[in-house]
Parts: structure tokens; C-alpha cells; sequence
């Protein structure tokens, strides 16, 4: 069923949009309108502009978790506001401090790494720098040369000139080292150098000790400084750790305050002499909204509550309620099928407990079998029990009318020799119908049965129509008065004719099928007349009775193909018999000897898991497109509460 909505304007001092948030829509479920689009009305309205102020501090909440290791639990306890802010500032606080220093060891860090690589070429040298660097009369310069490049020196010039190259280490792309020329021949040995793209290499005068030497103090250095970054890892880690529980419970309490806070987006101002007040508009159910009025008439004077009935349509400031659905706990899980058509509209009929009862019928009757229907309903409560699944609750309810219908079938794990049915064998019983000849008994009732359903689906088309006041839809529709005989009166013709019946359903069929037809053709004008529009025929009447002609034959094509289409009930009753057989076939059981059982179990699994995939699927196709497409439009929005939002 779809509860009753009553819409709300609740307007307080704007400084108290807070604590109304927290003390009344944290306990009691409203769905939220824009005030500034719904109180058109009001003069002076202006948006509630204010920046949140608990953002940053839940980002900084957010960034210290990702610090700690191991997974976020939830929240142990409850915070306050000013508690929750004190612990995320002091935690920041201390955990930048800890982050600063973290910082400049790294980068002490980076400068060492650059100073070691800077010297590691040249640990082959077993000569002190700050020698070298003394020198008067004997320039030098460290650096090193391309592989191709040094060969090229090696072999052509390196004998022609005054300098001494010391090659230091090399690898398969580069050679590094040092060479040494006399200070007068600098200038002219270094160019010839540069023109064979020696890159230089500057090492400051700091460096004491053969490179060897300086290598391992940086190496020591650099081991100790990455000693005290880990450190300051440990320390950050077991800081934010200690305080991990309220941490995660101060974060909570920011995400609920911005939530609070946002719902100032929903908000606006009004201003009554020099005071500023807030106006909150929305939707709540009936008992909620009665509640809440009581509490703030007898306990909170500051707060102003207007309580609106739902308005008829023809009024000015209609307004179209948000559906929320209330149904018996059995019944919800199949709340979802309604949500993936779309909610109903506030004044539709609510089909939940009609889809549950049919769905699970028509399943049990396409997948009849008291072994496999038990494993359903047990596997199915297990997952729903531990993992909430709605589809798993689906699947355990509609096991248990598989284990009804595999009773009256006789069917246990596909044996039909374990349980005497109580009704029929599908694959055998059969029956004979005047014109049609020999049928199967399963097929004739799944159209029979399909038939009723389509009736049923009518009458919710003219419940609905009744309750919207739609003339047009309550006797003109396809599935309406007109709709319910015209199909009505064919069923009975045709149970007449099979029955022997014969002039009472050309009686029948003379008034009741051609009468309907008629009216349904002349529809708009008949519309038009009732409801005194002057309307015109689009087109003209000669082109208006075409169309018609055309939409009406389509309407009948329609009728036929949605009864037929429950035939697909009846034949996987058949298939599942017939797959069953098989399997038994296959192993060995057939003929009632000893069956081979891994076969029995694989082929079980495999015909539950294949067919009950199958069959789910096209009982939906049942339900959205010979039954939903009748009288649900799920045009409706969903009631959607802040109270709801807010804990998510």
C-alpha cells in the first residue's frame, strides 16, 4: 500500500535551523521540497546562503584514516559537535608537526642521495679529493664521456695530447673519471675535451677522504636518515592509531553535521521586521506529520508548523506527493521489481503484494519440484539471512510454491516415483476440447490462467482510474469498462464454444464483443461529448475512423498475443519434466534401476541453476508486459526522507 503524505512548511529564527535539524528530522522521516520553487506565494523569499564549515574538517578527518593501517570500522561512540572539532584539530595539529619534520628529513635525505650519486662514479679512485682540490700547477676536471665518444678519444686523440685521463668506473653506456693537464694548456685541452662531449662533474671542496671513503660516511648517513623517517612514520601511525575509534566517530559526527548543515540548500529566508527566520517545506507520512505538529505546539513556541492536506488537481498549488511504499515485511523484497519499472504514482494502486502472490505462483507452476523447490527456499533464507539479498528472500518464497506445485506434480528431484502427485503429470495428462482437438492439461490452464490475471489487471486500471477521476480511463481505456467486457465477453464466448455451448456464446459474442468494439472506436468523440470539450477530430472524420479502425485491430492483435503469451507457463512446466528426464536418463534410472548419482546431483544443479535463471526471468517478462503495462504507469517519485540520507 502507499502511505498518506501531508505537506509541511515548518519556519523558525534562522539561527535554530541547526537544532531543528538535529532534535526533529533526525527522528521523524520528511522528504524535503525546495522552498523558494514550492512557496511561490511568500514575498521577500530569498536562499539560505552560507558556506558549510564542516568540510574541510571532515577532509582532514578523511585524510588522517588514510594514514592508519588496517581497515575503518565504525563508530564506538557518540560525539558531540564542539568534541568531534577538538579532535580533529589536536590530532592535525600534532600530526602536521610530526608530518613537518617527516618533510625535512626527506628532503636532507634527497640532498644526501644526490651527494653520494654525485661521488659514486668515481670510487675507483684511491686518491684524496681535498688533495686534488689543492693543486697549483696541474688543472683537472672530473666528468665522463659516452662510451663511443671515449673510444673515439682512446684511438685518435688521447696520444696527442698533454693530459693524463684516469678512468674511475665505467658501465656498457658511460666512463667516468678524472683528468689531469698542465695549467697552461688548460684552456685549449679542456675545449678539445668538450668537443668530444665530455660532461663535467663538479665536486665541492666538503668532500674529504678517496671517493671510496666519502661513498660509505654517505652511505651510513643516508641509512641513519632513513632510520629517522621511519621513525616519524611509526610515530605519525601510532599517534593516529591510539586515537583511531575517535577519529572514525569525529569524522561521523562532521559527515551527519554536513549533511545538517546542507539542508540549508533546501532552506529559505523570510524577513519579519528586523529578525531573520528560516523556512523548511516537504512531505511527511500522515502519523509523522501529526506527531511532529504535536510536539512543537506543546514543546517548542519558537517554532511555527503549517499542515496542508493533499490538494485536488484542479487546484492552483497542486502539488504532486512522493510515494512511499508500506507493505507487510513478507512481501518487501519484492518491492525491488516495482522499483526497476518505476515507483508508482501517489494515487496508483500499490501491485507489491499482487506481484508477490503471482510472481511466486507462476514460478512455482514453471518450476515444479519438491526437491529442488526446498533447496530454494533454503538456500535462498540463508543468503538473505546473512547478506540481506531482496532477491534471495524473492527466491526462497518462490521455492516454496516450486515445492507445492512439485507435490501436486509428483516431482522429487525430477523422480516422479518418490510422491504420488496430488494433481497431474504434466507430460501426461491431457485433454480434449471441441474445434481444438487433444491438449495438454498444463497449457489449457496456463491460458486460462492468464486470462483471469488479464481480467485482474483491468480492474486495477479502473481502481485507478476511479481514484484519479479520469473518465476516460475508467470506461474508454483498453483495459477499462469497455476494455474489461470486450475481452470479458470473449473469454466466456470462447469457454461457451469449448463447453458445447453454442447459441449462448453467439448471443454473447453478438452484443458483448461487438458492442464494446464500437464504443472503443467512437471513444474520443464520446469523451469529448461527456465531458463537454469542443474539440475537433484531428484530421477529419474519415481520417479520424481510419486510425481508429487501425488502433482498434491492434488493440484486439494485442489481447490475443498477451492471452497466448501465458502459454510459455505451461510449456516450462513441460520443459522442466522433460529436462528432468533426461538427467534420469542419463543416469541410468529411467526404467526405475539403480541411477548413477554424481549424475543425478550434477544434472539437478545444473536444470535448478539453467531453468530457475530462465524461468525468473520470463515470469518478470509476465508481470511488466502483460500485467504492469495494463494499469501501472510508474510515473512516481520515491519518498526520499533527510532522516534516511543523513544516516546513509
Amino acid at each position: 500500500m502507499i502511505e498518506k503524505m501531508k505537506f509541511l512548511s515548518i519556519t523558525g529564527p534562522k539561527e535554530q535551523i541547526d537544532r531543528v535539524t538535529e532534535q526533529y528530522l533526525s527522528k521523524y522521516e520528511m522528504h524535503l521540497e525546495n522552498a523558494l520553487s514550492e512557496l511561490k506565494t511568500v514575498k521577500e523569499l530569498t536562499p539560505f546562503i552560507e558556506p558549510n564549515p564542516y568540510k574541510s574538517l571532515r577532509d582532514k578527518a578523511h585524510a588522517l584514516l588514510l594514514e592508519i593501517p588496517g581497515k575503518e570500522t565504525a563508530a564506538t561512540v557518540s560525539l558531540s559537535r564542539e568534541k568531534a572539532v577538538c579532535i580533529i584539530e589536536n590530532l592535525d595539529a600534532e600530526a602536521s608537526s610530526i608530518r613537518d619534520r617527516k618533510i625535512q628529513l626527506e628532503n636532507e635525505g634527497k640532498d644526501l642521495r644526490a651527494q653520494y650519486e654525485t661521488v659514486l662514479p668515481f670510487r675507483g679512485l684511491d686518491f684524496n679529493i681535498e688533495d686534488i682540490l689543492k693543486f697549483s700547477f696541474t688543472k683537472f676536471r672530473f666528468g665522463r664521456f659516452a662510451m663511443a665518444d671515449y673510444r673515439t678519444f682512446k684511438q685518435f686523440v688521447y696520444d696527442d695530447l698533454d693530459t693524463i685521463f684516469y678512468p674511475c668506473y665505467s658501465d656498457s653506456a658511460y666512463v667516468w673519471g678524472i683528468f689531469f693537464v698542465p695549467q697552461s694548456e688548460f684552456d685549449k685541452i679542456d675545449t678539445i675535451y668538450s668537443s668530444l662531449h665530455f660532461e663535467s662533474t663538479f665536486l665541492s671542496e666538503k668532500y674529504t677522504g678517496t671517493p671510496q671513503e666519502i661513498c660509505s660516511d654517505y652511505e651510513r648517513l643516508i641509512k641513519e636518515n632513513e632510520e629517522k623517517v621511519a621513525a616519524c612514520k611509526k610515530e605519525l601511525a601510532a599517534l593516529l592509531d591510539s586515537h583511531r575509534q575517535e577519529l572514525i566517530s569525529a569524522k561521523e559526527k562532521m559527515d551527519s553535521l554536513i549533511s545538517t548543515f546542507d539542508i540549508r540548500k533546501m532552506a529559505a529566508c523570510t524577513r519579519a521586521g528586523h529578525n531573520m527566520f528560516f523556512i523548511l517545506c516537504g512531505w511527511m507520512t500522515n502519523k509523522d506529520a501529526l506527531a511532529f505538529l504535536k510536539e512543537v505546539r506543546e514543546h517548542d513556541p519558537d517554532l511555527y508548523c503549517v499542515l496542508e492536506d493533499e490538494q485536488p488537481k484542479e487546484s492552483e498549488h497542486f502539488r504532486t506527493p512522493p510515494t512511499k511504499l508500506k507493505n507487510p515485511k513478507l512481501f518487501r523484497p519484492f518491492e525491488m521489481f516495482i522499483r526497476m519499472y518505476g515507483m508508482p504514482a501517489y494515487n496508483e494502486f500499490d501491485p507489491t503484494v499482487f506481484v508477490a502472490l503471482t510472481y511466486a505462483f507462476i514460478f512455482g507452476a514453471m518450476f515444479g519440484d519438491a526437491g529442488q523447490g526446498l533447496c530454494l527456499i533454503i538456500g535462498g533464507f540463508l543468503i538473505y539471512r546473512f547478506k540481506k539479498s531482496n532477491l534471495a528472500a524473492v527466491i526462497s518464497i518462490a521455492g516454496i510454491f516450486s515445492t507445492i506445485f512439485g507435490v501436486l506434480y509428483g516431482s522429487f528431484f525430477g523422480f516422479e516415483n518418490v510422491i504420488k502427485p496430488l494433481w497431474l503429470t504434466p507430460m501426461k495428462a491431457t485433454m480434449t476440447l471441441p474445434v481444438v482437438g487433444n491438449l495438454n492439461v498444463v497449457l489449457v490452464v496456463s491460458v486460462a490462467l492468464g486470462m483471469g490475471l488479464i481480467l485482474v489487471s483491468m480492474l486495477f486500471n479502473i481502481y485507478n482510474g476511479i481514484k484519479s477521476r479520469d473518465i476516460g480511463k475508467i470506461v474508454f481505456d483498453t483495459n477499462g469498462v469497455l476494455g474489461i467486457i470486450f475481452y470479458g465477453s470473449a473469454v466466456a464466448t470462447i469457454v461457451l464454444y469449448m463447453s458445447g455451448h453454442a447459441l449462448p456464446a453467439t448471443i454473447i459474442l453478438m452484443i458483448a464483443f461487438i458492442v464494446p468494439l464500437i464504443l472503443l472506436l467512437f471513444k474520443e468523440p464520446i469523451i469529448n461529448l461527456l465531458e463537454r470539450k469542443k474539440e475537433t477530430l484531428p484530421g477529419g472524420p474519415v481520417m479520424y475512423l481510419v486510425q481508429s479502425i487501425f488502433e482498434l485491430f491492434e488493440v484486439v492483435l494485442s489481447y490475443l498475443t498477451n492471452t497466448i503469451s501465458f502459454v510459455r507457463i505451461g510449456a516450462f512446466a513441460l520443459s522442466h519434466a522433460g529436462m528432468m528426464q533426461v538427467v534420469l536418463m542419463l543416469a541410468g534410472a529411467e526404467n526405475g534401476g539403480s541411477p548413477n548419482w554424481p549424475v543425478v546431483v550434477i544434472g539437478n544443479i545444473f536444470v535448478a541453476g539453467m531453468e530457475g535463471l530462465i524461468v525468473g526471468i520470463h515470469v518478470l517478462r509476465l508481470e511488466y508486459y502483460e500485467m504492469f503495462s495494463r494499469y501501472f504507469s510508474g510515473s512516481g517519485r520515491e519518498f526520499k526522507p533527510f532522516k534516511t540520507i543523513t544516516n546513509k
